[in-house]
């Protein structure tokens, strides 16, 4: 029963630990076009992030319950704990990992393949993912970015059109003023959707250490404990990465900015809304680089955009490998 308790402790410190890193790691990604436009002072735009993404994250919990439930079953995982605290592990030391060399990386992905690794060497076999509602997260994962490019497209298309007479120096200051409401959209849909992950850990390992049985929802602690360790970590900020997501991909003004996130923020409030996980990276970039081709294609860094891609891609495996590994070790100790 100690060691029950030790680790279904240990796991609760590491999950919030991963929401103040990802609330630190994706701050960028809520305020970046509107430091870039100044739209906001950085002080600002950070105070207003950490603000609404505490707000955010006590809103929804949707996307807990299929972090709980749908990746694997959390009432049959055997070594279960051992399998949520490699997982947990695994996912915080990729974000730390691309966080520092600047990489606008996903933490979904890397929660995500980080519990499907762990769970698969808990087990010796991919039987022990639960398939249908794995299968469905990984399809969210990869179609996110090409709908949040095609609305952020669609966006600024429509206001290429809209504004297109409008006087220059006016229009830049009225889409300044609208950045920061879209900006406080932007942090508010991030807590909807990132904060969740953490309470599903959470959740998850509760549920196998047998202190909660019956229900998936995330209890009231936890929802307000990862909500404020995300808010806490959005204070921080994450300031390299502010410079590969608001100046790397393309040169930004206030209305592609306002464009950006508000295309990125509907994403992820649509898949909050259906309790589907998200990459919130994904989405903000992913809208940048549809904004800026939607306003001039040559004028998008593809490289940069390029090097984003493969990490996305590599996220995943890598995680479920590092997590598998994680898995390993601990289990030769405990």
């Amino acid at each position: 029963m100690e060691y029950i308790l030790i680790i279904t402790i240990a796991i609760v410190i590491f999950s919030l630990v991963f929401d103040f890193i990802n609330g630190f790691h994706d701050t960028a990604n809520a305020v970046a076009t509107a430091v870039s436009t100044r739209a906001l002072t950085p002080r600002l735009a950070i105070l207003l992030a950490a603000v609404m993404n505490f707000l955010g994250a006590l809103t929804f919990t949707g996307v807990a319950g299929t972090i709980t439930k749908d990746i694997v079953n959390p009432f049959k995982l055997e070594n279960g704990l051992i399998v949520v605290l490699a997982a947990i592990i695994a996912a915080i030391f990729w974000n730390l990992l691309t966080w520092y060399f600047g990489i606008p990386s996903s933490s979904s992905h890397a929660l995500i393949g980080s519990i499907a690794g762990a769970a698969i060497a808990s087990q010796g076999s991919f039987a022990v993912l639960h398939y249908q509602g794995f299968t469905k997260i990984i399809i969210v994962l990869l179609l996110s970015p090409l709908i949040a490019f095609c609305v952020g497209f669609i966006i600024y298309s429509l206001v290429k059109v809209i504004f297109k007479n409008a006087n220059l120096s006016k229009a830049n200051r009225n889409f300044r003023f609208f950045q920061i409401f879209t900006a406080a959209l932007q942090s508010f849909s991030h807590g909807t959707n990132d904060a969740q992950k953490s309470m599903g850990i959470i959740t998850l390992a509760l549920i196998v250490a047998h202190v909660q049985t019956g229900s998936v929802e995330p209890q009231l602690w936890v929802k307000i404990a990862c909500a404020a360790a995300m808010g806490l970590g959005t204070a921080v900020g994450g300031w390299k990465i502010i410079k590969t997501v608001g100046g790397n991909i393309m040169k930004i003004r206030p209305a592609n900015g306002a464009s950006a996130d508000l295309a990125s923020a509907l994403t992820i409030f649509v898949a909050s809304s259906l309790h589907f996980p998200l990459s919130t990276t994904h989405a903000v970039s992913s809208a940048i680089l549809g904004v800026g081709s939607s306003n001039r294609v040559k004028g998008v860094k593809w490289n940069t955009a390029k090097r984003m891609v493969i990490t996305w891609v590599i996220t995943l495996p890598i995680s479920a490998l590092v997590a598998a590994i994680t898995y390993l070790i601990i289990n030769i100790f405990l």
